[in-house]
């Protein structure tokens, strides 16, 4: 895939004018709030992503010091959502079938959420928590300050 056609690549040059804006960059990876391009209106709360910077289309593709600085980057926003957000359990997930460049979906589960909705389900749940573009921008905030300063 070329990566002008990259919808993650596109989205890292959009900077802080992304939906919900950067949570976190480096030279190396990159974190922010999840988003569909179809579901403008309204987005899962706290449903985060972490990608190398670099196009790589998915795990082994990336370099060992990417692939330190993506765990790292994960599990700091692992923390961020319970600790931000009050995410009861936090999920995390590559599957690589919509998107040619890696990315690590982080996915909070709060208190209340019914058990069928529990997993790759979260988003199906019709009473989930949602944010629109101000409330996910935020939120976003809130977790950068929480992960920077780790």
């Amino acid at each position: 895939m070329p990566l002008e056609d990259c919808f993650v690549c596109a989205k890292h040059a959009l900077g802080d004018a992304a939906p919900g804006g950067v949570l976190f960059e480096d030279e190396l990876v990159y974190a922010g709030h999840a988003y569909r391009p179809a579901e403008q209106v309204s987005a899962y709360r706290g449903y985060l992503v972490a990608e190398p910077r670099r196009h790589a289309a998915g795990l082994g593709d990336l370099t060992d010091r990417e692939a330190g600085a993506l765990g790292l980057l994960v599990n700091r926003l692992a923390r961020a959502l319970k600790d931000v957000a009050g995410a009861e359990h936090v999920y995390s997930f590559v599957l690589g079938d919509g998107l040619a460049h890696l990315h690590v979906v982080l996915a909070p589960r709060y208190a209340g959420t019914p058990r069928e909705y529990w997993g790759v389900r979260l988003r199906e749940w019709p009473d989930a928590p949602r944010v629109g573009e101000d409330e996910m921008r935020s939120l976003v905030g809130q977790f950068r300050a929480h992960v920077s300063a780790d």
